[in-house]
């Protein structure tokens, strides 16, 4: 009896720590409206709607994972991507900012 209770026991706590580990990543929480207002600055490099006109040069970010391109400004901020222009830019872009410019982009069309 005591054998299962200990299983039990680990059970609810591994259930319990995979539910609270995952908790922070399933969704970034951006909204794409807000995204739009701040994207101008984005928007002057990588094109309209994230739709770049040069893309061997200025990736296209439209149709983007929103997971995928959260991590990528938060990798130019702490300085784990090139530094460079995005750097610089992701300096000033709250966890809040980034989190709505990439719903933004993730949510246009390529």
């Amino acid at each position: 009896m005591k054998r299962k209770i200990m299983n039990g026991k680990w059970l609810g706590m591994v259930v319990a720590a995979a539910f609270f580990g995952l908790a922070g990543v399933t969704h970034a929480g951006g909204d794409p409206a807000a995204g739009k207002e701040k994207a101008g600055i984005c928007e002057s490099c990588h094109g309209p709607g994230g739709r770049s006109l040069d893309p061997d040069n200025k990736p296209v970010l439209a149709g983007k994972s929103e997971k995928y391109l959260l991590n990528a400004l938060r990798e130019f901020r702490e300085g784990k991507r090139n530094p460079g222009p995005m750097a610089a830019l992701c300096q000033s872009l709250s966890e809040q900012d980034m989190a709505d410019l990439a719903a933004y982009f993730a949510s246009q069309k390529p």
